[in-house]
């Protein structure tokens, strides 16, 4: 499912105008990416948790020529499924 189909989904079943959810979704996802920005978590309760994990700074290998490089620390953005939502993928289909 794309952004445009989760857009045309939601203002069919809640009978809202298209542009205003997906105005919506758009200040969701923004909201969200600040969160992570500034370090913070962002939890959905029945869903999931949004959270920044650091990696630090490491020596790797460049598997092509051998040379040792120096690999930068960098923050990642990670998900972690809530319970809820995985009991519900794992639910038997009918």
């Amino acid at each position: 499912m794309k952004k445009s189909d989760l857009v045309d989904l939601v203002a069919q079943q809640k009978n809202l105008p298209r542009q205003q959810v997906e105005d919506t979704i758009d200040s969701l996802l923004d909201a969200v990416g600040d969160a992570l920005g500034k370090g913070e978590r962002v939890d959905f309760r029945g869903f999931g948790a949004f959270a920044v994990r650091e990696s630090a700074a490491r020596s790797g290998r460049n598997p092509r020529t051998g040379e040792t490089i120096q690999i930068a620390a960098r923050k990642t953005p990670t998900f972690k499924v809530g319970k809820e939502l995985k009991d519900r993928v794992n639910r038997p289909s009918t």
